[in-house]
């Protein structure tokens, strides 16, 4: 019967990219009551969240380019001047005065990353809508039959409900057609729509008003000058039927039939044109007839949407509003694998949204901010986040929304190459913990956490699996220079242990973590530690393989190789049967860190596997086990990629109810928390969008893995997923395209597809087989 059902995969089958989705949303029965309660909408550049105010709406606008601060030049010129010292007081172990020779020296110059030239991305805006209606007869407004949802399917959101007999419906959605906000208001009588509507910014900010045309524009502070970055932005509202006037900086609309309040917006971040953009912009879209705009908006956001479906099975709750749906996961999991679904689709809609190619990569915001000073600046984290941020693209079916980290990273490297020579008087280029829109690469501002200097090497594995999953080699070439300078800077800085002769990165920390010295003090600088190593082993290797494929750099090939033999092993075991996280067996300050960087070897890297290296993924399994299952969001999204990797789906599976517990705080939190707000957003707490990718990458992770040499199909698959389910649309590395079924736990039907027909191995139902992909 197996035979027969292997033999079926290949008779049948409709183009990936044009399946059949259940329409999945997230629906409230109340307007929000905080900003992580409204809906994102997003087309990669503009955003726009509205909370669905009956009397009032609030609407938060964003742009993904609008960023506080300027380029500048923070690196010490003279740190090299200090790094025998340095390395010096580390080979005698005297790590804390190692550590204060870099707080005084070693870290870049200024306030770094506290200071206003740092800056951070900022909102754009609010639009404020207030309406009166014709037929109330209370100050304040009776309405009934309330709805409000976003649509994954067609990134729209709409707010239905009814007041005195009359039914209002308002169509919201970030236009990938011509990229603008639009929100739409219509109702089932004529006459009916009376509002007002403002732009308003608390800082910086000058409206205006001219033929019936809001305009806000400003300029940031960069600063030194304060003349930053400058932004413009129009609102206009088109009404059928009615009067429109202006009031003070207010449009005024008065027994309107339908309305439509077009938002263009712009800021002159490599946009010399940008003023005549926006009148542009606006203009193409209010000749857009609106069927037609909402038509291509569709049609372009599900070219990417529409790749993925998964269907975990029959149980969901599809039927209760999100905000109380998420209190009812708690409470029985068992009854709603659609929430899984939801999140998971959740995080492709987020990823699709918040990002395209030729604009920036997602920060920890995302897109979505409603504060002029973001939570850690809203910027880049090189030590999880913004690597976070992309790892479920390429898994879900959405590899080019990888190319603005590509961009990103790219533009890193001539800052990198000044910091290289700087503080380590190396060669090639390197990034330590942060970066923002002005291409910064210096250490941070303290010791404790800004001198970790993996954040270069990280960013390579991301930039490389996208080689790995599309097999582009034209992209190879293209990156090639970037992981060749990468691995330059740690092959020409790396210095030999005396106590090991292991060659090892000095001075160095794992991130944002810290040991306990015999004398009781905590410290963080070191040399050598775990993360460091297994990201230098998988950079050399990937370098080494793209030198072969192109026949290049054999000398650099072999200092490499070379290298390679010399260096700590991915991991070593601790005598509690642990992975170790530094060179010493040091005594962790906190037993529960929210980082696990030592276990980089399990996850993201394929250096640490049940198959191929048993001893240490039970280290790593014992690890996990010490860590526990508890931390901020993107901490416990990062646990579940680690037990989906070691095969354990049940635990993974635990850490998803963990992340899901419903939460509205949003004070600052390092330790244990997490949680997810009423919008589906993930909290640190605060809202960082990072465990929303992560999440969502564990999901598949749960479903398909493909690192090991083979695609592993349902590697952890939870027990409350076994009775059935169906993927189609995921991907593989080696650019395989993946589809299958299961009953019970076990592969049914199974189809692989690829752009040539070609061999390749996967393991069905725990059996490694070899078979012929079929052609795309």
């Amino acid at each position: 019967m197996y035979q027969k059902k292997i033999i079926l995969i290949f008779l049948f089958f409709v183009s990936y990219n044009s399946y059949a989705q259940n329409p999945l949303q997230l629906w409230y029965n109340h307007p929000a009551m905080t900003w992580e309660g409204t809906l994102p909408l997003g087309n990669g550049r503009l955003g726009m969240t509205p909370d669905g105010g009956v009397e009032k709406e609030h609407v938060v606008l964003n742009d993904i380019s609008l960023w506080s601060g300027s380029p500048q030049d923070a690196n010490n010129y003279d740190a090299h001047k200090y790094l025998p010292k340095i390395r010096e007081l580390l080979f005698e172990g005297k790590n804390e005065e190692a550590q204060k020779l870099v707080d005084q020296h070693f870290v870049c110059l200024g306030p770094g990353s506290g200071g206003p030239q740092w800056g951070c991305f900022q909102t754009l805006g609010n639009i404020d809508i207030d309406f009166t209606y014709p037929g109330s007869k209370t100050t304040k407004v009776n309405y009934k039959n309330y709805k409000r949802s976003l649509s994954l399917d067609s990134a729209i959101a709409t707010n239905t409900y009814e007041v005195d007999g009359v039914k209002y419906k308002k169509e919201y959605f970030t236009s990938f057609g011509t990229d603008v906000d639009i929100i739409r208001i219509t109702t089932n009588k004529l006459r009916q729509i009376n509002c007002s509507i403002e732009i308003s910014r608390s800082e910086r900010a000058k409206v205006s008003t001219k033929n019936n045309i809001l305009q806000m524009e400003g300029q940031l502070d960069n600063g030194t000058d304060g003349k930053g970055m400058q932004y413009l932005a129009k609102v206009k509202a088109v009404a059928k039927g009615g009067t429109q006037y202006t009031k003070g900086n207010r449009l005024i609309v008065k027994n309107a039939n339908e309305l439509i309040i077009y938002i263009s917006e712009k800021t002159n971040y490599k946009n010399p044109t940008f003023r005549k953009d926006v009148d542009e912009l606006m203009a193409k879209a209010i000749s857009t007839p609106y069927k037609k705009e909402k038509r291509q908006h569709i049609e372009t956001f599900q070219k990417l949407y529409k790749r993925v479906y998964v269907n975990l099975g029959p149980n969901n709750k599809n039927n209760i509003p999100t905000d109380q749906r998420l209190i009812e996961f708690q409470k029985d999991p068992k009854a709603d694998n659609g929430m899984a679904v939801l999140f998971y689709q959740f995080g492709r809609y987020l990823s699709i949204s918040s990002t395209r190619v030729g604009l920036l990569p997602p920060n920890l915001q995302g897109l979505w901010a409603n504060q002029i000073h973001t939570p850690w600046n809203g910027d880049y984290h090189l030590d999880v986040n913004v690597q976070m941020n992309h790892w479920g693209t390429d898994v879900s079916n959405l590899s080019e929304l990888d190319l603005p980290l590509t961009a990103l990273v790219k533009a890193l490297v001539p800052n990198g190459e000044k910091t290289a020579k700087a503080y380590y008087n190396a060669e090639g280029w390197v990034a330590h913990v942060i970066t923002n829109l002005w291409q910064f690469t210096e250490p941070g501002e303290s010791a404790s956490w800004g001198v970790t200097k993996c954040g270069s090497g990280w960013l390579c594995d991301n930039l490389w699996q996208h080689y790995a999953f599309t097999n582009d080699t034209s992209y190879l070439r293209k990156i090639y220079p970037i992981l060749k300078g990468s691995a330059l800077f740690y092959k020409s800085m790396l210095v030999r242990d005396p106590k090991t002769k292991w060659l090892v990165t000095s001075p160095s920390s794992s991130p944002e973590n810290s040991f306990v010295m015999p004398d009781g003090h905590n410290v963080s600088i070191c040399m050598g530690p775990t993360i460091d190593n297994q990201i230098i082993r998988e950079l050399y290797d990937n370098v080494i393989t793209a030198t072969k494929i192109f026949n290049i750099d054999k000398s650099f090939r072999d200092t490499l190789e070379q290298q390679l033999t010399q260096l700590p092993p991915a991991g070593r075991i601790s005598p509690d049967g642990r992975i170790m996280e530094w060179l010493e067996d040091y005594k962790e300050s906190d037993l529960h860190h929210r980082h696990i960087s030592h276990l980089y070897g399990l996850y993201p890297a394929n250096q640490i596997t049940p198959d191929s290296t048993p001893d240490l993924a039970e280290a790593a399994r014992k690890t996990l086990e010490v860590r526990g299952d508890d931390g901020p969001g993107w901490s416990i999204a990062y646990k579940m990629l680690m037990w989906s990797r070691l095969y354990d789906g049940n635990r993974a599976y635990k850490l998803f109810i963990n992340l899901m517990r419903p939460t509205t705080s949003t004070e600052i939190n390092y330790g244990a928390g997490g949680g997810i707000y009423p919008n589906l957003f993930s909290a640190g707490p605060p809202f960082q969008i990072d465990a929303n990718f992560g999440g969502c990458a564990a999901v598949a992770e749960m479903l398909l893995q493909s690192h090991a040499g083979y695609i592993n199909l349902l590697p952890a698959i939870p027990d409350e997923w076994k009775p059935a389910g169906e993927v189609r649309g995921l991907k593989a590395r080696g650019n395989f395209t993946v589809d299958f079924k299961w009953e019970n736990g076990k592969i049914t039907t199974f189809r692989i597809y690829s752009p040539t027909r070609q061999q390749v191995k996967v393991k069905i139902n725990g059996i490694v087989k070899t078979v012929l992909s079929r052609k795309l």
